[in-house]
């Protein structure tokens, strides 16, 4: 099992880290103060595939606006969003924005206080810059390659998680419901006795193991969009970030554990016995 955080990354210019940063956080208090002023009260959804994959205006405007000034502050740099698609040479870009105006857009429709914004600067590396806004709790967490995390200034570093017993493990559902061997999984937890949780944000759940209030983090699939930030936030609090395989990869395409490095291979280990299970049957 290699570890993603042990890799060694690109180096950035600092210039570009501190921009970044400063702009990164100057969008997430905008989405902030919009999020929170909006939720639960009127939003329109449009309703696609899943009854629960929602689009609001909040999520076009947050991102609109967010295209508009990372435009002006760096020309040149691509941007992914979850709601317009890639700009023209994203693919290829030595560095691209990824942003997801609203994580967690059911729990926002229906007013339930659990949804993020969020955004990253990435290279081939993976996430240079990573800011996640917890619009319902006042905090903005923050993290830059080198420069570790920080939740509202605050530092942030994993330390002694390495119980498994009593400790919470996230995962997420897939687009249409439970991802396949998700029953195994959560049996496996609780044998362990760990509590697993299905919260409704891709970001806030990795975001919960970098600040250290979850051990572990699973998720069976997602977009880019929805994990960058926090993945950034997870690796520089010092957490493992690994595929379904136990390999290391910037952002796993085909999923994605995030763990304090003393659980990581027991989480990993419950998760391929599911995969296993699936095969055999």
């Amino acid at each position: 099992m290699t570890l993603l955080s042990a890799r060694p990354p690109h180096p950035v210019e600092p210039g570009l880290l501190s921009r970044a940063l400063e702009v990164a956080g100057r969008l997430a208090n905008d989405a902030t103060d919009v999020i929170t002023a909006t939720a639960g009260r009127g939003a329109h959804p449009d309703v696609a595939d899943s009854p629960f994959d929602w689009v609001t205006d909040t999520d076009r405007i947050l991102e609109r606006h967010t295209r508009r000034v990372l435009t002006a502050e760096f020309p040149g740099i691509p941007v992914v969003g979850g709601e317009f698609g890639a700009d023209t040479g994203a693919d290829s870009a030595a560095y691209r924005w990824v942003v997801d105006p609203v994580d967690g857009t059911a729990n926002y429709v229906a007013g339930v206080p659990w949804c993020a914004y969020s955004l990253a600067l990435v290279d081939a590396s993976g996430p240079v810059v990573g800011v996640v806004a917890d619009p319902y709790r006042a905090q903005i967490y923050a993290a830059a390659r080198g420069r570790g995390t920080r939740a509202n200034g605050k530092p942030v570093r994993l330390t002694g998680r390495d119980r498994i017993a009593g400790a919470i493990v996230c995962t997420e559902l897939a687009r249409k419901g439970p991802w396949p061997g998700m029953g195994s999984f959560i049996e496996h937890a609780a044998a362990a006795r760990a509590g697993v949780r299905v919260l409704g944000s891709a970001a806030l759940s990795i975001a919960q193991v970098a600040l250290g209030h979850a051990i572990a983090a699973v998720l069976h699939s997602y977009h880019e969009w929805d994990v960058a930030g926090s993945v950034a936030l997870a690796i520089e609090a010092g957490a493992v970030v690994l595929d379904r395989r136990g390999d290391d990869s910037p952002l796993p395409t085909d999923g994605l554990l995030v763990a304090a490095p003393g659980v990581a291979g027991e989480v990993l280990s419950w998760w391929q016995e599911t995969e296993r299970g699936i095969r055999a049957s």
